[in-house]
């Protein structure tokens, strides 16, 4: 059976994953921390405890956006331990995908968690570390050959099943977007501007727009290779969408489909650069 840390800086999220991970047989005891220097000092003191020891832990069940250190941050420095616990993350962000299982991720599980879809990350886990892989009643999971070999945990991650490949595959040319408890995929060739609203995004195109908890900054970075530019703190605008640029009483703007968005002064020299590149590329 499992011995579990999960770790999540929202506490009604940490709640509710703590008891779906309770819920499991396979799950011995789970226990929560709600920031990194509490997750980094409990694993410490489970590998200083031994594998057998009170304190040992066989898997941490973690964010991936959190204050401080971010989950990717701590898999990093568990990595450096000689024998650290297995990483399952639960995240709202399917673009992390690839650089999770290049931690050696046991799995990769997206918000909002589903019973099912959790027990079948706990599978994996048992999977790896030779445990028993019984499911609990009711709990359907996924194919048995998308496991990995039973073994220590020198044995490599097991194979990702198709599932996870496709969300990895996709995250190159389209972005996940919650709505209702559903995950639908937006091609980020058809988002006209990004709009920034706090640590959120909302992604506007012709049909709508959707809200993604990603900071403009990191889209910024990501998309820059796809024609996005920065034209203003709030603002980030695919450079094809843009059909005017105004210039009135000192002032840029740029016109996106109806939408009417202001050019701070700093991007508006290098946004008008970069649309007669364009026009004349």
């Amino acid at each position: 059976m499992l011995r579990v840390l999960a770790v999540d800086d929202e506490k009604p999220l940490l709640e509710e994953l703590l008891y779906l991970l309770r819920s499991d047989p396979r799950v011995r005891s789970a226990e929560g921390a709600s920031d990194a220097t509490e997750a980094l000092r409990r694993v410490t003191r489970a590998l200083e405890s031994g594998p057998d020891g009170a304190d040992a832990i066989d898997v941490v069940f973690l964010d991936i956006h959190m204050a401080g250190l971010t989950g990717l941050d701590i898999a990093r420095l568990l990595a450096g331990f000689a024998r650290p616990p297995l990483i399952v993350f639960v995240t709202a962000h399917e673009g992390f995908a690839v650089q999770a299982f290049d931690l050696k991720a046991v799995d990769y599980v997206l918000k909002p968690v589903r019973p099912e879809r959790l027990a079948e990350a706990v599978r994996r886990a048992c999977a790896q570390l030779g445990r028993s892989e019984e499911s609990p009643a009711g709990m359907p999971t996924g194919d048995a050959s998308a496991g990995g070999s039973a073994g220590g945990s020198a044995v490599p991650a097991p194979r990702r099943p198709v599932a996870e490949v496709t969300v990895a595959d996709r995250a190159s040319d389209q972005i996940a977007v919650e709505l209702g408890g559903v995950t639908r995929f937006v091609a980020i060739a058809d988002i006209s501007y990004v709009e920034a609203q706090g640590d959120y995004a909302r992604l506007h195109t012709d049909e709508g727009s959707h809200l993604v908890r990603i900071p403009v900054s990191t889209l910024e970075e990501r998309w820059a290779a796809r024609g996005f530019v920065r034209i203003h703190r709030r603002h980030l605008v695919a450079l094809a969408r843009i059909d005017e640029l105004r210039l009135e009483a000192g002032t840029t703007s740029v016109r996106v489909g109806t939408a009417e968005l202001q050019v701070s002064r700093r991007h508006a020299r290098e946004l008008r650069d970069l649309l007669m590149r364009h026009a004349t590329g």
